[in-house]
């Protein structure tokens, strides 16, 4: 038995499917650039930031961490090419809402000790944040100061509106 999501799924791409011609796009990234972005739900990354299918690679995670899209960004960068990053986090995300110790306390509440015991798997961090800006800054040094990413690549930090759908520098 399928869910309503899953019958949308379906549904959805057999439109998709129906008209679709691009399956001669290359593996690489077209334009040899990579995002990182949240996974929020209020986000379309191909509208919001004007990129087309086959142009870049979206890497998307709770808060756009760059710590956590490291492994990603490692591949996109050594083994398919991208020379660029834009790191863009959002107003209004959730990450700016709570500490680590709230989110263990609530899965230690609805899954038990042992879940809460397995979030030792990523050391317990959720990777919350206190300030948008900062946080912004924070990662782009992060991305700038590790081995994994070479000098040659060009970095930027931006945070996207979600209240009015504008994107602005902020490194």
């Amino acid at each position: 038995m399928t869910t309503p999501i899953q019958d949308n799924l379906v549904t959805k791409n057999k439109e998709y499917a129906s008209s679709f011609t691009d399956g001669h796009l290359a593996l690489p990234p077209a334009k040899k650039y990579a995002v990182v972005t949240c996974m929020d739900a209020r986000i379309d990354p191909a509208l919001a930031y004007g990129i087309n299918l086959g142009d870049a690679h979206v890497i998307r995670n709770a808060g756009a961490s760059a710590k956590d899209a490291l492994r990603s960004l490692v591949i996109s960068e050594q083994l398919l090419g991208t020379e660029e990053i834009l790191l863009i986090k959002h107003t209004g995300c959730g990450m700016l809402t709570f500490k680590n110790e709230d989110a263990a306390g609530i899965v230690r509440k609805n899954l038990g000790e042992e879940a809460a015991a397995a979030l030792g798997a990523f050391k317990g961090d959720f990777l919350p944040f206190p300030n948008l800006e900062g946080a912004v800054v924070e990662d782009v040094e992060f991305l700038k100061g590790s081995k994994l990413i070479p000098e040659k690549i060009k970095i930027s930090g931006w945070v996207y509106e979600v209240e009015t759908g504008k994107v602005r520098s902020v490194v």
